[in-house]
C-alpha cells in the first residue's frame, strides 16, 4: 500500500483537488452537450469523479477526450473604498460613442446619456461601493449595452418607447444574498438597453455557445430523466 501523505499535506490539497474536481465534472458536461458521452457514459464518470481522491484519477477521466475550453473562471466581485466613491456622474454619447470597461469604480449613482450614439458599460472588473448603486440611462435613438459579471444583481425597470429594455442572465446561477445591486432605470425613445452575463474575458460569441451548449445539456438531462 503506497504511504499516506502527512495529514497537513492532506489538508493542503484538498482545496486544488476539489477544485480540479469542479473543473473535471464541468469538462464532462460539456463533451454530453456536444454528443461525445451518453448519458450512460457521463453517470459513469460522474460517479468516478465524485470518488476521486487524487488529481491522477480525475485526470484520466478525460484523457480519451479531445480536448474543449475550459469553462469560464468566475468573477471576482471588488469593493471599493466608501470615500474613494463619487455620489454622481455622467456618461454622455451625442452622435458618438462612450465606454466605461476595465478597473473602474461606479459613483453611486451614473446618468447615461445617448443620442444618435452608443454606450458600452462593462461591469465585469468595477469595484462596488457598499449597497447599491444605480444606472439611470436616456436613450435617444441610440443604445446602451451593460455587461454584467454574475456575482451581481441586476433589478431593471424602464420605458420604452418604440425601443426595448432587455436582460439576459443567461445558465447563470443567480446570486446570493449580499451580491451588490445594480438599478437599471430610464427611457429608450426609438433606443435600446440591453443588459447581459458574461464571465471575464468572455466574448458575445463566447457566451451564446455557452448558453447553447448548457440548454442542450439541461434539454438532454430533463429527457434521460422521463425515460
Amino acid at each position: 500500500m503506497p504511504e499516506q501523505p502527512p495529514t497537513d499535506a492532506r489538508k493542503n490539497l484538498a482545496p486544488a483537488l476539489e477544485s480540479r474536481r469542479d473543473q473535471v465534472v464541468s469538462t464532462l458536461a460539456a463533451h454530453f452537450a456536444a454528443d461525445r458521452l451518453t448519458m450512460d457514459q457521463l453517470e459513469r464518470r460522474m460517479d468516478v469523479a465524485q470518488r476521486a481522491s487524487t488529481p491522477a484519477e480525475l485526470d484520466a477521466l478525460l484523457a480519451d477526450l479531445p480536448g474543449v475550453e475550459e469553462p469560464a473562471p468566475a468573477a471576482t466581485i471588488r469593493r471599493a473604498d466608501p470615500d474613494t466613491v463619487r455620489n454622481h456622474q455622467v456618461l454622455a454619447a451625442v452622435m458618438g460613442g462612450v465606454e466605461r470597461k476595465g478597473h473602474w469604480t461606479p459613483a453611486r449613482k451614473t446618468l447615461v446619456v445617448t443620442f444618435m450614439g452608443g454606450a458600452e458599460i462593462d461591469l465585469r472588473e468595477a469595484s462596488f461601493p457598499p449597497g447599491e448603486i444605480e444606472i439611470a440611462i436616456l436613450a435617444v435613438w441610440g443604445g446602451v449595452e451593460i455587461i454584467a459579471p454574475p456575482e451581481i444583481r441586476i433589478d431593471m425597470g424602464g420605458l420604452a418607447i418604440m425601443g426595448a429594455f432587455t436582460q439576459d442572465r443567461g445558465y447563470v446561477q443567480d446570486p446570493g444574498p449580499g451580491a451588490p445591486t445594480v438599478r437599471v432605470t430610464g427611457l429608450a425613445l426609438m433606443g435600446g438597453v440591453d443588459v447581459m452575463v458574461r464571465y471575464p474575458g468572455e466574448s458575445a460569441r463566447d457566451a451564446k455557445r455557452r448558453n447553447r451548449e448548457e440548454r442542450k445539456r439541461l434539454q438532454q438531462e430533463s429527457r434521460g430523466k422521463l425515460k
